[in-house]
């Protein structure tokens, strides 16, 4: 199997507003902005989709479990690598991302910081340990 593109798809409470939560943590505009769906291109073959929960539930019925309620568990990790995870949790701090753990060097060999988005799913911002 190839795989030519990566696309990561976040179910969300509020389309509108993880879109703008998402506008100001990356950056940049999204390529697709229409109900149902919004998609920021992350690299070359990657691109962040965010749909609203219940989309989700309507297309896939009762093949899946109730979208609403995952509880206190956050479901997903964004994992990003970046060249400089102290300025990028900086940023994301002030774009209203909810610190989880300050930067700092890890065992694997990453320096990362954790943050939340407005739906509870994880951010991590890391780079090589200088």
């Amino acid at each position: 199997m190839k795989i030519s593109e990566t696309q990561i798809i976040l179910y969300v409470a509020n389309q509108a507003m993880s879109g703008n939560f998402y506008r100001a943590l990356l950056a940049k505009e999204p390529e697709l902005d229409v109900p149902g769906m919004t998609e920021f291109r992350l690299s070359n073959n990657c691109k962040l989709g965010l749909m609203p929960a219940d989309g989700i539930k309507r297309l896939l019925g009762n093949s899946i479990p109730d979208t609403t309620n995952r509880g206190n568990f956050p479901g997903a990790e964004l994992y990003l690598m970046v060249e400089n995870s102290d300025e990028a949790m900086a940023h994301a701090l002030k774009t209203g991302a909810v610190l989880l753990d300050a930067v700092s060097n890890r065992d694997w060999g990453h320096r990362v910081g954790y943050v939340s988005d407005p739906d509870g799913y994880v951010i991590a911002f890391a780079q090589n340990n200088p």
